[in-house]
Order: C-alpha cells, then structure tokens, then sequence
C-alpha cells in the first residue's frame, strides 16, 4: 500500500514564499529519502515552479508529486477564470483534489459535479485526490457514516473498478479542519475502515489497494497516532504543510509508522 504525505497550501504564500517552501521541502527530503510519497498542492501560479522542483527531486530518489486544488468539470470552453484538466496535464501536474470540503462549502460544489471531475482527471491519466468528510453537526447527530458513503458513492458510482489503481481518498472531518481540534486516533482508524468498506462495497477487490489519507489538524506531534493506524496511509496536511520544518516532520512520521 502506497503512503502518502499530501500538503494542501489552500490560498497561501507570495511566488518568493512558495518558491523558498518547495526548495526547502523537496531538497531536504532528496537528503533523506524514504518511500512516502511527497506530495505538494500549492495555488495555481505556482504550479510550474513545483512540477520543476519535484522533477529535480525525482532524480535523486524521492517520489514528488504535484497537485492541483482544484479543476474545472468540463474540458475547455467559456469558464472564464477557471483551469481545466488539460490545461494541468500540460504543465505536468500529477494529481487534482476534488470535493474538498471548502470548495462544497463556499462554491457549491455538489457530488455530481465531484463525479465529472473525477472522471475527467481519470480520462487524462491524473489521480484524483477524493475528499470525504462530515461537519460537526452531522458528527454530533450520529449520521457522519451516511454522509461519507453518500459522497463516496456520488463521487465514484460511474468509476470502472480498472481506474481505482489511480485514486486516492481522503477523509478530512471537517470538524477539524482548521478548529484545532482532531479526530483521535481511534475515531480516525473507524472512520478510515468505513471508507475502505464503502469502497468495497463499490468496486470489489479492485478497492483494496486505494490509499485512504488523514486530513484534519494533523501535526507532527499527533502524527504518530494517527499513521500508526492499519487503514491510515498517511496524511492530506494544511496548516502544517506551510512550514518546511513541520511538513518533513510528518513524512519522517509517516516513514517511522510504516516502517518505511
């Protein structure tokens, strides 16, 4: 199973900033290279700068990635301001996030959007970055099992069970995302088996390889905990992923739970 330490920058950093974080991050971790799977997901404009430091990171041993945070649903056209799934395979971008809780939240992203999107980046040989995740409310009234399954099934009920080599999932309880506050290790672990179960139930044996990450006010001195989990194969990381210190921190975390 694939381990993965995912950083999400969501609207953060001027191009000088981005620039020093992605040097820091990739250089230092060609000086200590491990099998987790680097990835970063900074803002559009720097896009290209990161897809050129994770190429040079690449030939010195580490698995680099890169990420959108987002993508438009349809290929081209007159979305003006919007970025299309061509438009990132071109700059050799690797990945998109898709159905992050604050695209649902503040653009009205809906599961049926989620679903085209996912098999847009599917169709350009791109691994989408499934976010699942319940509010506070719906962790207090007891429904949080029903909410990710919806969106699971929303998301992934056309995917043929073939492409599940190339996704990921990532359970962020939005709850937790930027409160301070995290799921403990437990909550995480039952939730991360529920999801892997959900993805089962949708495609078969062709699930059982699909990384499931953590999200949610993960930081190194939690990190631990939560990667030493069975069904947590790393981290989707926002706050923590803006300071290089911290975010080599949980890729060490990551390697050290994993024994890689």
């Amino acid at each position: 199973m694939r381990t993965i330490v995912a950083g999400n920058w969501k609207m953060n950093k001027n191009a000088e900033e981005a620039r020093a974080l992605l040097t820091a991050v990739m250089g230092r971790s060609c000086k200590a290279p491990t099998s987790v799977e680097v990835l970063v997901a900074p803002p559009f404009p720097y896009l290209a700068m990161a897809v050129e430091l994770a190429i040079a990171a690449r030939d010195c041993g580490v698995t680099a990635k890169v990420a959108a945070q987002n993508c438009h649903h349809k290929e081209s056209g007159a979305y003006t301001g919007e970025v299309s799934v061509p438009m990132l395979k071109s700059l050799g971008v690797d990945a998109c996030l898709v159905g992050h809780s604050e695209r649902r939240q503040y653009f009205g992203e809906t599961d049926t959007t989620v679903a085209d999107k996912v098999q847009l980046l599917l169709k350009h040989g791109m691994e989408p970055i499934l976010c699942c995740g319940e509010s506070r409310e719906e962790r207090e009234n007891g429904t949080f099992n029903e909410v990710i399954s919806r969106q699971l099934r929303g998301a992934l009920a056309t995917v043929a069970p073939q492409h599940y080599a190339r996704l990921v999932v990532a359970y962020e309880p939005v709850w937790a995302i930027g409160t301070g506050l995290t799921a403990s290790p437990q909550q995480a672990q039952d939730m991360h088996a529920h999801v892997r179960a959900t993805l089962k139930e949708i495609a078969g044996e062709a699930a059982s390889e699909v990384p499931v990450l953590y999200g949610g006010s993960c930081k190194p001195d939690n990190a631990a905990g939560l990667f030493g989990m069975p069904d947590i194969h790393g981290g989707l990381i926002g706050g923590a992923s803006l300071e290089a210190d911290q975010f080599l921190a949980l890729i060490t975390a990551a390697a050290k739970a994993k024994h890689l």
